[in-house]
């Protein structure tokens, strides 16, 4: 833990600027807490206006104090917290929690305030916590400089979660529900606006403590990617689960967050893209974090993601067939060893087979589960575990059933969770420390996604690529934003990127040549780094008929760049490229996460369809693929109707080398537009290209 997050979390002694008497007010919680909670440190109570708060003696002011507080809890209004946090750095105190509202959420007014306070606190290394902030809570030390409600109604209990939030309602509220499942929480942390401290680096700093077996994150945008990446890093090294929730998924949603934390909410692929290089799982909301918990907490690490279903419904084996193809987790293919221990178990009227069907007989022998589990134990494509109990009770020996299946989880470290329906029957695997769930969507989500997660963190962790050096004669020379069309093809070929033969006419005669040279098969277009989208303005022909009507496509383009007031470098004629589809490559600098690379469908509907997946460079062609898997087209890739698959191999290849591409270009390159790039069965050509540098390049 860095030192100076040290002080925040674990500091020797707290000040409370704004402190009270009222336990109920902001000012005078923090003091209640850390005296009923176990903070060992030094308490200085400040208001000038009292000489004693909750028995302990009050002082006027910070220089009154007997010593230099490590950390300032500031409960006083936005004008009063700008002149306390002058007050804090001036004295040398380490860092400074700001409850205040009013700032950079407000508008440019506040923004500016918030500036001006983040300048002068780091004039003298003072660390800033909020503004807007619920507080810091570290029930380990005992520190909590906060406020919240839900300490109250939900007594802490120490344990091996933390929660870092930008919203202090989104922390407390993931306490809230972790408490409720009996689950200890240490950290509970919200970062507000995040004027300096962020969610990347409390996460960090968490990350140090040991004791921490889960990280749960709340972010409504990510203002510092790289210190959120850093954590993550030093989280997968040390197999510490992080599960973040990104609000503002859609547009709506986008706007809500900008009001809400004053910042500029991130484009949801991209965040997408970035939690799964760095290994970060993304539940949908606050409670799907929580509900799988548990199960992050039994230090599970499954070695694949198939799925044994058990139960004593026919129907329900089959409802959980389907919810395991909702999550994408298939059912393990038993051994006939397998079939045969079961088949010498169970009824003869039971199935063997995966889902296995236990029956009723359950009703008349308790020891079914007990003598099923250690069978499907013994079969290496048996990952997960899921048990369906729809209904049990009278006459069903409940207590046996979870003692069985708790003694199979212990002795083979197999993920296991149950459905039980009835919340008597639930309880009761629950006393026996099995993950108990209200239906199968839960239950076989939980062990979806720790499978999932698991997997994910066990690729490789991207590697930080060197800057590249800056090299002037990697972008030709250029007057306007764009390259032209030729250059900016002549850039991929340089790289290695497959492209489509292309010639260069600057006269009738000249086209005339290229059309016999490249026999008769041609596309021509206008070329003008000044035209980027070429037929808009009708300069591109695909049917060319003869060389004839070739000359005179030149003569009419030529005329027509001339007749809007454009630089014209001439005519490309090119190969027609046939390919069985046609996808799109696209590149950009984005200004949070820097270079990100769009694959997907491609074609004249690429913006309405929008059929396409992110990734971050650098990237394998193995990511690639997976990415391309998950799209709408993937039913198409290994041919449909007779049709060849396609060559995706050589697709992802050519985005894998434009994530290069832009990494190389160190900044200089702003976007990358390949559409389309054409695929058949042996390869992949793009055909056309469109380069944007970056302003002032």
């Amino acid at each position: 833990m860095t030192d100076l997050l040290q002080s925040a979390l674990q500091p020797r002694s707290v000040a409370i600027i704004g402190a009270s008497d009222n336990i109920h007010k902001i000012g005078g919680r923090p003091i209640d807490y850390m005296r009923r909670f176990g903070y060992q440190g030094s308490i200085y109570p400040i208001n000038p206006s009292k000489p004693s708060i909750q028995g302990l003696p009050c002082y006027a002011g910070l220089r009154d104090l007997p010593e230099v507080p490590e950390l300032a809890l500031i409960a006083v209004g936005a004008d009063k917290a700008v002149d306390s946090v002058a007050a804090c750095a001036d004295l040398g105190v380490r860092s400074a929690v700001i409850i205040a509202s009013g700032f950079g959420e407000t508008g440019a007014a506040g923004k500016d305030m918030e500036a001006h306070m983040l300048q002068r606190a780091q004039r003298s290394g003072m660390r800033l916590f909020g503004p807007n902030t619920q507080g810091l809570a570290n029930f380990g030390s005992g520190t909590i400089a906060g406020f919240s409600t839900m300490f109250t109604e939900v007594p802490p209990l120490d344990g091996p979660i933390g929660i870092i939030s930008q919203s202090g309602g989104m922390s407390a509220m993931t306490y809230g529900l972790l408490r409720g499942q009996g689950l200890g929480v240490r950290h509970v942390h919200a970062t507000g606006n995040e004027a300096d401290v962020t969610v990347g680096e409390m996460a960090l700093a968490v990350a140090h403590d040991p004791d921490i077996q889960l990280l749960l994150l709340y972010l409504e945008n990510i203002a510092n990617p790289d210190m959120l990446a850093q954590a993550a890093a030093y989280a997968r090294a040390r197999d510490l689960p992080i599960v973040a929730v990104k609000a503002g998924r859609t547009q709506d949603g986008q706007r809500a967050a900008s009001s809400h934390t004053g910042s500029l909410a991130n484009e949801d692929r991209t965040v997408d893209a970035f939690f799964r290089q760095h290994g970060i799982w993304r539940a949908q909301d606050p409670h799907e974090q929580v509900r799988a918990a548990g199960a992050y907490l039994k230090g599970w690490r499954p070695a694949g993601q198939r799925l044994v279903v058990i139960s004593n419904s026919g129907a329900s084996c089959v409802m959980g067939a389907d919810t395991a193809s909702d999550h994408q987790l298939p059912l393990a293919q038993l051994a006939p060893a397998t079939q045969q221990a079961l088949g010498d178990k169970l009824p003869g009227f039971a199935t063997t087979d995966n889902p296995i069907d236990i029956t009723a007989a359950l009703l008349s022998n308790s020891g079914l589960f007990g003598d099923v589990l250690p069978a499907v134990a013994q079969d290496p494509s048996a990952d997960l575990i899921f048990i369906n109990i729809p209904v049990a009770g009278a006459g069903y020996d409940v207590a046996q059933f979870a003692k069985d299946t708790a003694a199979f989880e212990r002795q083979t470290g197999k993920p296991v969770a149950v459905a039980a329906w009835q919340t008597n029957i639930a309880e009761v695997f629950k006393q026996h420390g099995v993950l108990t769930y209200a239906n199968e969507q839960e239950a076989i989500g939980v062990l979806a996604q720790v499978a999932k997660h698991h997997q994910l963190l066990q690729q490789a962790a991207p590697a930080r690529p060197a800057q590249a050096a800056q090299s002037p004669a990697l972008l030709p020379p250029h007057s306007g934003p764009f390259l032209s069309e030729v250059q900016s093809l002549d850039l991929l070929a340089q790289h290695g990127i497959a492209t489509v033969k292309t010639l260069l006419c600057t006269s009738a005669s000249e086209v005339a040549d290229a059309f016999a040279e490249l026999g008769g098969q041609v596309v021509i277009k206008a070329c003008s780094a000044a035209i980027p989208h070429k037929s808009e303005y009708g300069l591109v022909a695909v049917n060319v008929q003869d060389q004839a009507h070739a000359m005179a496509l030149f003569e009419q383009f030529s005329a027509k760049m001339q007749a809007m007031g454009v630089q014209a470098d001439g005519v490309i004629v090119a190969a027609k490229h046939k390919g069985q589809h046609e996808f799109m490559v696209g590149a950009k600098m984005d200004p949070v996460f820097g270079p990100v690379v769009v694959l997907g469908d491609g074609g004249k509907y690429v913006e309405a369809l929008q059929d396409c997946a992110v990734l971050m460079p650098p990237f394998s062609v193995q990511e690639a693929q997976a990415a391309l898997a998950q799209l709408h087209i993937a039913p198409l890739l290994g041919g449909v109707r007779g049709e060849p698959a396609l060559d995706t191999n050589a697709l992802c290849a050519i985005a894998e080398q434009v994530g290069t591409l832009l990494i190389a270009a160190n900044g200089r390159i702003a976007s990358l537009d390949l559409n389309p790039v054409m695929v058949s069965a042996n390869g992949a050509v793009v055909v056309d290209a469109l380069v944007e540098c970056a302003p002032g390049v």
